[in-house]
């Protein structure tokens, strides 16, 4: 079991199973979210502990499809949470404990500032992943 939490401590959860997988978005929206890296769980694994009514969505505008939710009070970025699909990502950094899954991919690494290096071997691609 692995358990996540926002920065405040008034969003609580825990995953009872490890996620099957992790990758890194470089996309901007992403990367202003302060989640680039996430985690891909099943809905079934993600239990509430508390703090569910303190998760706000951001839904963009078109073409963007997919919001970001984040803790209302300290605005910790949480991924797709809310999700009601089967799998989901969340953001990794909103996990407490030890992960056994390692960064697989990274996408849009066509948007990835300068700055910013990529540092592993994990697969790379200019958009969402085949």
């Amino acid at each position: 079991m692995i358990e996540g939490s926002c920065c405040c401590g008034a969003v609580k959860f825990e995953l009872l199973a490890q996620p099957a997988l992790m990758g890194t978005c470089h996309c901007s929206r992403c990367r202003k979210a302060g989640a680039s890296t996430i985690v891909f769980v099943k809905k079934g694994d993600l239990r509430w502990i508390e703090g569910r009514e303190e998760v706000a969505l951001y839904q963009p505008a078109p073409p963007y499809k997919y919001g970001r939710c984040f803790c209302r009070i300290c605005g910790s970025s949480l991924g797709e949470i809310l999700s009601e699909e089967e799998t989901f990502p969340i953001a990794a950094n909103a996990l407490d404990g030890e992960l056994e899954v390692r960064n697989s991919f990274h996408e849009f690494v066509g948007e990835k500032p300068g700055w910013s290096e990529i540092c592993d071997g994990a697969k790379q691609s200019e958009g969402h992943p085949a």
